[in-house]
């Protein structure tokens, strides 16, 4: 008999951690305030006491000593899990990054593998400014050699951070500040839902209709999922049915499933909290513009994203670069009255 109990995305981050540290001696954490702090967003809560400080491992604030030092541990047959504490600090680490850690094994023509997993908090909302604020999922996803996993709720997450641990490639999985389900923090209540107490895996590339809907398509994923779930029952009440699809993960990303949707309704809004420019928003319009033998347009793609600014410090400013559920709406009711172009199908 399965076990749930109602967790934030914290609780069930930590609780996948442990139990694969307890199934396999071989997983071991390393970061910044990561031990008795538990990290600061609460993803290694309650592990330090459980495994202690040789599992355990705060580090020093140099995060390029850190990541390198588990590229290294993962090539020597270990399993390491770093957290690189804001997306936005990767500049000072890229190269152990990007050209190390999504590359060595390639370069090695596969003789090693590198089984890290690359954990980091993204997204804005709380007033920490433009260094501490950005997503950025879109610029690793870009980069070939790592796999990207975006959860949006508890459940997903300890299942796909199990996922991550027991894969032979580098995975990087980001977690968003405003689902984790902190207290001095406010948060996304649908983010926390029930979680099984026994392990389990979620497939990577395999996204989830988390929204049954005929009218449009909303593609998201991370925070923007709840976000989406609150616009929909808001388009419910004007007579507007939307289908929410959660992509889940950016690499490997599930074509498959955005294209069936987008298939199905007609019209597509693609909400995100990354940059515009050159990112996910882009990617998904141009999949579908590639499969329009199969996928007629009832009207042209909307997107939605913050634009190409750095994220302010401002409350106000903030809110209205990072799209809100408003403007998921406003979107949507505009995506409902536009039109196809003349000589297209309609």
């Amino acid at each position: 008999m399965t076990t749930t109990r109602k967790l934030t995305m914290a609780q069930a981050i930590a609780e996948a951690i442990g139990q694969e540290m307890e199934r396999d001696n071989k997983v071991f954490v390393m970061g910044e305030d990561i031990g008795k702090y538990g990290g600061i967003f609460g993803a290694t809560g309650g592990l330090l006491d459980k495994f202690g400080p040789e599992r355990i491992m705060d580090t020093p604030i140099s995060e390029t000593a850190f990541i390198g030092t588990a590229t290294g541990a993962a090539a020597a047959g270990l399993r390491p899990i770093a957290e690189l504490m804001f997306v936005d600090f990767f500049g000072v680490c890229m190269d152990q990054i990007y050209n190390h850690l999504a590359k060595n094994t390639y370069m090695a023509g596969g003789n090693i593998k590198l089984p890290v997993v690359l954990t980091t908090a993204i997204g804005g909302g709380y007033n920490d400014a433009a260094q501490h604020s950005q997503c950025l999922y879109a610029t690793f996803a870009h980069m070939p050699g790592l796999k990207v996993v975006v959860p949006s709720n508890a459940y997903d997450a300890k299942g796909l951070m199990t996922q991550a641990i027991r894969d032979d490639n580098p995975v990087l999985f980001m977690y968003h500040k405003g689902i984790m389900g902190l207290p001095w923090m406010a948060y996304f209540e649908g983010s926390s839902n029930e979680v099984p107490q026994e392990q389990y895996t979620i497939p990577f590339g395999v996204a989830k209709v988390v929204r049954e809907g005929s009218d449009l398509t909303i593609v998201t994923l991370s925070q923007m999922v709840q976000k989406s779930l609150l616009a929909a029952e808001e388009l419910k009440k004007q007579g507007i049915s939307a289908e929410v699809l959660d992509l889940r993960t950016l690499v490997p990303l599930d074509r498959k499933a955005v294209l069936k949707s987008v298939a199905k309704t007609g019209r597509l809004l693609v909400a995100d909290e990354d940059y515009l420019s050159f990112g996910l928003t882009g990617e998904i319009a141009a999949l579908v513009a590639e499969n329009l033998d199969t996928v007629v347009l009832k009207a042209p793609v909307k997107r939605l994203a913050v634009p190409d600014v750095p994220i302010p410090y401002s409350r106000p400013l903030e809110k209205f670069v990072i799209p809100q559920v408003e403007n998921i709406v406003a979107a949507s009711q505009a995506l409902m009255k536009g039109r196809v172009a003349e000589g297209q199908p309609a």
